[in-house]
């Protein structure tokens, strides 16, 4: 009598296994890949005060150019999310990585204001089909009870990559002029790209994609080793009916619509403060009487704080309610942002505070996309995180054009940072009013919970 084959539900066999080499291995480049969207996101805002010194040109006119990259970072965002649920996180993610080191490399060689802003829209379409994939592939590696440290901990890439910017720009510029920055920020994303050739594509994606049993197999054996596949069915813990919907029927559909929009409201508001203070920061610091190089160290220490507050808000929310978690954050956040605005006599203090600012604003702002990917199945993992994060993106070109209004209004600088404390309130009502949802939508008959 004829065995039947045994049924293995991949995430469940990595949810029961140790975190393995290989899967280092995976987080270990997808952090890389983040660090460098990083670096290159930040680095027209280390590079604007020399640019438009040298150039000539006005805050207000710096506008666009610095709001150039969202807009990209939002379409590559927009398009990629369902493209990678159709051919996969792998193959559009490495096309993103060369794409946005190629643009950067050209930015170097912009001749005006215009030509640079173009090349900055192309650089943000790389960009911003990076992030929300190398979330995606990450999250279906790491296993449910670690999956916020792991995730957050990748993201922790993007922390540490913007401050290398004004690191870096603080050491080349002096030397080598604005351009310089640009070329580092695309060698280096070049380079890695080759070494992209080891990641693996998601396990979950193959399954759900029909691919055969021997290639999952052979991405499984890497995990574990001494496990055996031979004859083994593979399956995704999630309901039949969902995987066969595309990712934006998924996202928009009235069992995700009200949590989607939600999630959309809290990235926005998040992203409004972020890219208002890693794009003006510099230069509203340097209004205060600083030099540009003491304006950079201090405006690198934003980002820099984001790491302990990632790894830090992941942890806890792998041990208690993820919402009420990243709602905390982002009010102290609004609260040591608006202490910023306090200390602009003492560069000590401006510096300290600076920096518990950006423990917590990071730290919220990189939880969400982990809490996206838990939110959505398989098939429409990719489309909800990379729509979530190109909606948002909004949040970050109105916060980065309205920077350079605000300066030409003549507002003073405890008075933009008092204004920015109130979109972090709003994140965290929106977060709360989503837990919200989600209880209510646990109640219904036909809710039921994806992996």
């Amino acid at each position: 009598m004829a065995t039947a084959p045994r049924t293995l539900d991949v995430q469940q066999f990595i949810d029961e296994r140790r975190f393995s080499p290989y899967q280092w291995f995976i987080l270990a480049l997808c952090f890389l890949i983040v660090a460098t969207d990083g670096f290159d996101t930040a680095a027209i805002g280390f590079v604007a005060p020399s640019l438009g010194q040298e150039w000539h040109v006005g805050k207000a006119a710096l506008g666009p150019v610095m709001s150039a990259a969202l807009v990209g970072l939002a379409i590559g965002a927009l398009a990629s999310g369902p493209l990678a649920d159709r051919i996969g996180r792998k193959r559009v993610l490495v096309g993103s990585v060369v794409t946005f080191a190629l643009f950067s490399v050209g930015c170097a060689f912009a001749s005006s204001v215009t030509e640079l802003g173009l090349l900055r829209l192309a650089t943000g379409i790389g960009l911003g089909a990076a992030m929300p994939n190398a979330t995606t592939l990450m999250s279906e590696y790491a296993p449910a009870r670690k999956r916020s440290f792991l995730v957050n901990t990748m993201f922790c890439g993007f922390t540490v990559g913007s401050s290398a910017g004004g690191l870096v720009a603080a050491a080349l510029i002096p030397g080598y002029g604005w351009r310089s920055v640009f070329i580092a920020g695309g060698v280096l994303p070049l380079v890695l790209s080759v070494v992209l050739i080891g990641l693996p594509e998601s396990l979950r994606f193959m399954v759900l994609r029909g691919w055969p049993a021997e290639r999952i197999a052979a991405v499984l054996r890497r995990i574990a080793p001494r496990e055996s596949f031979d004859g083994a069915r593979f399956a995704l813990p999630e309901e039949p009916s969902l995987q066969k919907q595309s990712g934006a029927s998924i996202v928009l559909s009235s069992r995700f619509r009200s949590g989607t929009l939600l999630l959309w409201i809290t990235y926005f508001s998040g992203l409004l403060v972020y890219y208002l203070l890693t794009s003006w920061l510099p230069t509203l610091i340097r209004d205060t009487g600083f030099t540009v190089r003491e304006a950079a160290l201090v405006t690198a220490l934003f980002p820099l704080g984001g790491g302990i507050g990632a790894i830090g808000v992941g942890w806890l929310m792998d041990r208690f309610e993820p919402h009420r978690v990243i709602a905390v954050t982002y009010v102290l956040t609004g609260i040591f942002v608006w202490l910023v605005g306090r200390q602009s006599d003492s560069l000590a203090w401006l510096a300290a505070i600076t920096f518990v600012a950006g423990v917590c604003m990071n730290g919220a702002q990189s939880s969400l996309p982990t809490l996206a990917a838990a939110f959505y199945p398989t098939s429409g993992r990719a489309t909800g995180v990379a729509w979530m994060l190109g909606v948002g993106r909004f949040g970050g070109i109105f916060g980065a054009f309205s920077g350079g209004l605000l300066l030409q209004a003549n507002f003073g600088f405890g008075t933009i940072f008092a204004m920015l404390a109130a979109p972090s309130l709003v994140a965290a009502g929106a977060l709360l009013a989503k837990r919200a949802v989600s209880l209510r939508d646990a109640r219904e008959p036909d809710a039921r919970g994806v992996a």
